[in-house]
């Protein structure tokens, strides 16, 4: 009787799309739907929920994963581009598929530790970044880099966009990894470069993932030397397609911000990295809300953001930042931007309602959310597809324990002579 794919938590509460709070029996099911259990259907799995409360799966929506092997932060204290030009560009000049497939390992584990599913990603040799990804039951959106300068896996752009038209020409709906053309910036990008990028992703519909005005200086430059501010300056070059990801967008102008919704671009936030690098601002969330721009949180590199990955902390620092920005302490409020950081989630987590920093629930038992947003949580299991990723605590689909050896060597080796 029932569903003998799906999984039984007993005694439980679930937070549904629409953040309404349910509590009893519950099941998850392998397509990521649920339904209310009336105890006697056939499960792969039983378990006992009283000290869970399940929610959507968080969602990265702008990643340099490999970047797990940057995050020893021998460049902290630098400005973005003398931390581009003196420290990540000649390190980077060093990987190979290997380091690559290391980093990606060490963040998959990462993300589900921390409950996290999906990651659109941007970094050098993709398909290994595709495969650890896939291999640890996770979801992804693995952008190529393609740039005119700083590309380490190619002799040139052009050669790193024939490898993404074979990636992308296998791209489907039922898989969970895809892959999509990640153009890295307006200042490493010619005309001709971002022409030949939006010109594949159509041919293939796939999605452009770029930066975007994430410094006042990339804005200056831009403006002076085409006359127009970052996104005018692609839109007037025919560039953006629906569903390009800009990430960061912190300095714009309200007109560009409505080009981003005309086009049906995915605005990302990344506080954390525009923060610790001094980039003087942050995406600013009320226009941007007003506008109707499909808005996401990404934490960036490891080297770059809060040297991690984990999306509640940097759901945490996007409501702060923006509350604290624009003097209103109404803005995003917890259930509002735990929606941002889960939305489109078809996966599943069960945090842990025994984590001190869980409690109190409230007199009405509905502090979760907050309690999630504000103060962290531990993850015990995550589900994508029917699959246990995590359970009980122990991630079942990566072995910490030797990734964490593997990133300690690859890392003596990586930074080898670099002080």
């Amino acid at each position: 009787m029932g569903d003998d794919t799906a999984v039984r938590y007993r005694n439980a509460v679930l937070y549904d799309d629409r953040f309404v709070k349910h509590v009893g029996d519950f099941l998850l099911h392998k397509d990521g739907t649920w339904s209310n259990s009336v105890g006697d259907e056939d499960v792969i799995e039983e378990i006992d929920g009283s000290n869970r409360v399940i929610t959507r799966s968080l969602q990265n929506w702008h990643t340099h994963l490999a970047m797990q092997l940057n995050a020893r932060d021998f460049s902290d204290g630098f400005p973005l581009h003398r931390w581009l030009n003196e420290a990540i560009f000649p390190t980077e000049a060093k990987i190979t598929p290997e380091f690559v497939r290391i980093g990606a390992q060490a963040a998959a584990a990462e993300m589900i530790r921390t409950g996290s599913t999906f990651a659109a990603d941007m970094y050098f040799f993709p398909a290994v970044t595709g495969n650890v990804l896939d291999k640890a039951g996770l979801r992804g959106l693995c952008g190529g880099p393609v740039s005119d300068a700083a590309l380490p896996s190619h002799e040139n752009a052009q050669s790193a966009l024939t490898e993404l038209d074979g990636l992308m020409a296998n791209n489907s709906e039922d898989n969970r990894v895809q892959y999509a053309i990640a153009t890295h910036s307006v200042y490493l990008c010619s005309e001709e470069t971002l022409g030949r990028a939006s010109e594949l992703a159509e041919k293939r519909n796939g999605r452009l993932h770029i930066h975007v005005s994430e410094t006042r200086k990339e804005v200056a430059e831009c403006k002076e030397k085409t006359g127009k501010y970052p996104v005018e300056y692609l839109q007037s070059i025919d560039f953006i397609k629906p569903g390009t990801i800009f990430a960061h967008a912190s300095w714009v102008k309200k007109n560009e911000i409505r080009m981003m919704a005309d086009y049906d671009v995915t605005a990302v936030h990344c506080p954390s990295s525009n923060m610790k690098l001094a980039c003087g601002g942050t995406l600013s969330y009320p226009p941007y809300k007003d506008a109707g721009v499909d808005l996401r949180i990404g934490t960036d590199g490891a080297a770059s953001s809060g040297n991690g990955l984990n999306l509640l902390h940097e759901a945490r620092l996007a409501s702060l930042v923006q509350r604290h920005d624009h003097w209103d302490s109404t803005l995003l409020p917890a259930k509002d931007i735990f929606g941002i950081a889960t939305k489109g989630s078809k996966d599943w987590v069960a945090w842990n309602l025994d984590d001190i920093r869980m409690r109190p629930l409230g007199r009405s038992n509905n502090r979760h959310l907050a309690n999630l947003v504000y103060n962290g949580g531990d993850c015990l299991d995550v589900w994508v597809d029917g699959q246990a990723l995590r359970l009980n605590g122990e991630t079942k689909t990566v072995d910490e324990r030797a990734t964490i050896q593997e990133l300690d060597l690859a890392v003596n080796e990586y930074y080898d002579g670099v002080e």
